[in-house]
């Protein structure tokens, strides 16, 4: 009798009991899961923002670098005003030597995006000689380039409006380069890094005369 009575006091969880448990249980997972998918999404998006960043500055840098040479050793800032436009810069410049003879390598040049590899393309007429064309990958993963263009003409310091088209007074070129992130969830989507670099063409006339 009285092991019957022991057993009748010692008891379990109702069903009620677990359900309630279970549901408090689920709650608590929720929360944790979403606070870590929002910190995921975080994190993958702050890394697709710094390799936009590190792509889009890179191709800043190398355009620039060998921009900022157009018209070297000529009589005029270098850029071939009818293979230039907002979408393409085509430029030459004698920094081999300075018999007025653009035929050497790096001397003249068109940077182009392509929408296919989505890269910045550097196309080089003369590559290692003359008449042995080169076109090389400055940068990929980069969804488009931008080139606007500033004219100057006499000793005026004022700043032009930009342009989509060169000409013969243009001194300073703006280079625009756009990376578009990809699309992350729980983030806001379609986000771009944009980045612009200004280069003064040192040898156009313009600036030949602010010596």
């Amino acid at each position: 009798m009285k092991n019957r009575k022991i057993n009748k006091a010692v008891s379990g969880f109702s069903i009620v009991e677990l359900l309630i448990a279970m549901t408090i249980m689920l709650v608590v997972l929720g929360l944790a899961a979403s606070l870590f998918s929002q910190s995921f999404s975080t994190r993958r998006r702050e890394s697709s923002r710094t390799d936009a960043l590190t792509s889009a500055q890179a191709a800043l840098n190398v355009i620039s670098r060998e921009v900022a040479n157009s018209g070297y050793g000529l009589t005029n800032n270098g850029i071939v005003l009818a293979d230039s436009n907002d979408r393409k810069l085509h430029f030459l410049s004698n920094t081999i030597n300075n018999n007025g003879v653009t035929t050497d390598s790096g001397e003249n040049i068109t940077y182009f995006f392509d929408s296919v590899s989505e890269s910045i393309l550097r196309y080089d007429a003369n590559g290692n000689g003359v008449n042995s064309p080169e076109t090389s990958i400055i940068i990929n993963r980069i969804s488009s380039v931008e080139f606007q263009y500033f004219d100057y003409s006499g000793s005026s310091s004022a700043t032009p409006l930009p342009a989509n088209i060169p000409t013969i007074n243009t001194a300073r070129i703006r280079v625009t380069v756009r990376v578009s992130m990809e699309n992350i969830q729980g983030q806001t989507p379609n986000q771009a890094v944009v980045l612009s670099s200004d280069v003064t063409l040192r040898n156009s006339n313009y600036m030949l005369q602010q010596y």
